[in-house]
């Protein structure tokens, strides 16, 4: 099992912890150059192999492998002692000795100054970026069970869903709400590759 970084923002992160977001979906990355031929793949041709079972040219690997969430963060001193805080939900985690363990010698390069409260209410300390986070204060692994190519386009109302349909649409949304959702969230992100554009995506089924 490989295990890679995976970055999600705050509300996909508060997404994934209510277990509301169980896929993603991202950007086939073109030219594609198949990392065993050499040559270069065509979105369909790429679709072909994963569906085949070959999923040596998917930047996040393959079932069974493992992902762990990058996210905002920030080292802290929570009473004492050494935590690490996120900001999608405030929580702050200990990481001096768990289960009889020894900390992480990495934690020597980082000190602490910042007290949990003074982050929390703005008066002292920063936010660190997600793309910035080591893995040992990432506390969210994700398990790969599925992965395939298609058009972007090609997504459902259940897929929808499981991209982190919001809970408060659920209320009053119509039956195609999850779909529409998910499309201005697209357009949202990548306005040069909007849904219109029907661009090639990697779809990544996990679970955590």
């Amino acid at each position: 099992m490989k295990e890679r970084p995976i970055l999600f923002n705050a509300e996909i992160v508060k997404a994934i912890l209510s277990g509301r977001k169980t896929q993603t979906r991202r950007m086939v990355k073109f030219p594609l150059r198949d990392v065993n031929m050499g040559c270069e793949l065509a979105g369909n041709e790429l679709a072909g192999e994963v569906k085949a079972g070959d999923y040596s040219n998917c930047p996040l690997g393959k079932p069974g492998d493992q992902l762990w969430v990058r996210e905002t963060w920030s080292d802290v001193n929570n009473a004492g002692c050494p935590s690490v805080a996120y900001r999608a939900d405030g929580e702050v985690r200990d990481l001096g000795e768990e289960d009889g363990e020894e900390a992480d010698p990495n934690l020597e390069k980082y000190w602490f100054a910042t007290w949990y409260p003074d982050l929390i209410n703005g008066t002292e300390g920063r936010w660190r970026p997600s793309i910035h986070m080591p893995r040992w204060a990432s506390r969210i692994n994700l398990l790969i069970t599925g992965v395939r190519v298609e058009r972007l386009n090609s997504i459902t109302n259940d897929d929808a869903k499981a991209e982190g349909y919001p809970a408060e649409r659920e209320i009053d949304g119509g039956s195609t709400d999850p779909w529409l959702w998910f499309r201005d969230l697209w357009d949202g992100i990548y306005p040069d590759n909007a849904f219109k554009v029907n661009p090639w995506v990697w779809v990544i089924e996990f679970e955590r």
